[in-house]
């Protein structure tokens, strides 16, 4: 089958790829050239791990191939795929300039029956709008039809080849058709895949994310009242995490989420919620918890240090919003560092994959090391970020004698807080005595 997808992101770039893998034609269409350029030679524009490895291969047996024409993409393709940015508005609804922009495109160049696929997280009605948006120049047949990703940063390779489930909703038995013979080689498990109507697809990504972070903004302040009351927050989380009702996940406590997802979605369905006249309360409070979180260490810090921080200098582990990406969107660490300098304090940081990113939001408003010893010389406490492997079992030793005081303020909960503090350091954490 052949497959055409507009966007190269995150969403794009993965599905494209994983597309190709089980032998479909695909097309991936951006308006950027240099970055068409780039992916055409072989050179991927973002990290995520075990992509590089299908990539090559099917850039290099020909399944996979990129363009800056959306003609030349969409031609003799049996499937769309609208892979685009839905960025939020000033008042937190999402942007859909992008992908209507598309449609419209669409209709004044389709000439036959395609089914075209909102794969970007988008409001409930956007496959309306999409479909008047290509039905306003192109008088054939098509259908639009929402298939929400579920794709989770580091592990997006195994989310798109294995699901756990996919959703598609569509309005004719002809796109079903289409969309169940496509993902058939993904579900050969088992794992359902399950159809619905449009609205109810649009609104489930949506619902998905935004119990998600419901369930951290929620461990986040049980790690708060943790702290009040003396209780160990890791204990909690196990008690409560054994009832297969909750579950496990999503309920480490940290300074708080971030990423392309969870934050614009929690904004755009407050908003959605808004424009019918509801008031989503639950979801106010979580994003409000959400934007206390990111700087829950910086009070903490500043009483270490009498409330001055001028002319300290931290060491920062961690810049990507977490690990095995080098997504920095709405990312912690940035709120961190921000507080500190404007504190009056300087930070050096170091990330196995997102510097380059960061020196292209902040500049030179830090330093960045080249590995995560390097930051610690001279550096009056650590500040951990983020949870990268690498981090959890570093060399105490080596790092005392880089540090000028074993102090550590640790964001994710990395170590064993007796352990840390038996080894002569004054260690602060999230939620545990």
């Amino acid at each position: 089958m052949k497959i055409a997808v507009v966007g190269t992101g995150y969403v794009g770039l993965v599905s494209g790829t994983c597309f190709a893998e089980t032998g479909n034609k695909v097309f991936c269409v951006d308006i950027d050239p240099r970055k068409v350029e780039k992916l055409s030679k072989g050179e991927i524009t973002i990290y995520e791990p075990g992509l590089e490895k299908i990539f090559l291969r099917n850039l290099n047996e020909g399944r996979l191939k990129f363009t800056t024409s959306l003609e030349e993409g969409i031609k003799d393709a049996a499937i769309i795929f609208l892979a685009l940015p839905t960025p939020p508005g000033a008042d937190g609804s999402a942007d859909l300039k992008y992908v209507l922009g598309v449609a419209d495109h669409l209709g004044k160049i389709m000439t036959d029956y395609k089914v075209i696929v909102d794969k970007s997280t988008v409001p409930v009605g956007t496959a309306a709008k999409v479909h008047a948006a290509i039905a306003a120049n192109y008088k054939g047949e098509f259908d639009v039809v929402s298939n929400p990703e579920f794709l989770r940063e580091g592990v997006a390779v195994d989310d798109f080849m294995k699901p756990d489930r996919v959703v598609i909703g569509a309005g004719s038995d002809r796109a079903k058709k289409v969309m169940g013979e496509l993902y058939a080689p993904y579900v050969r498990q088992g794992n359902p895949v399950i159809f619905m109507d449009e609205k109810s697809a649009e609104l489930t990504k949506y619902a998905a994310n935004s119990f998600l972070a419901t369930k951290i903004s929620f461990m986040n302040e049980i790690a708060q009242l943790c702290e009040k009351l003396g209780a160990d927050v890791d204990m909690v989380r196990r008690g409560i995490g054994s009832d297969d009702r909750i579950g496990k996940r999503f309920l480490f406590p940290g300074i708080g989420y971030g990423g392309s997802c969870f934050p614009k979605d929690v904004q755009a369905l407050i908003k959605s919620a808004e424009e019918v006249g509801y008031d989503f309360q639950i979801l106010k409070s979580v994003e409000d918890v959400n934007e206390k979180q990111k700087l829950h260490l910086i009070p903490k810090i500043k009483a270490y240090y009498n409330n001055d921080l001028k002319g300290k200098h931290f060491a920062l582990w961690g810049l990507a919003f977490k690990p095995n990406t080098d997504d920095i969107r709405e990312a912690p660490a940035l709120y961190l560092i921000n507080a500190l300098v404007e504190a009056g304090a300087t930070v050096a940081a170091f990330d196995p994959e997102a510097i380059e990113n960061v020196r292209g939001v902040i500049g030179d408003k830090i330093t960045y090391g080249k590995s995560q010893y390097s930051v610690l010389n001279k550096a009056d406490a650590l500040i951990i970020a983020t949870e990268w492997s690498e981090f959890r079992n570093p060399d105490f030793d080596f790092m005392e004698q880089l540090l000028k005081e074993k102090v550590m303020f640790d964001g994710r909960n990395l170590f064993d807080a007796l352990q840390i503090r038996e080894a002569g350091y004054f260690y602060v954490s999230i939620g545990r005595p």
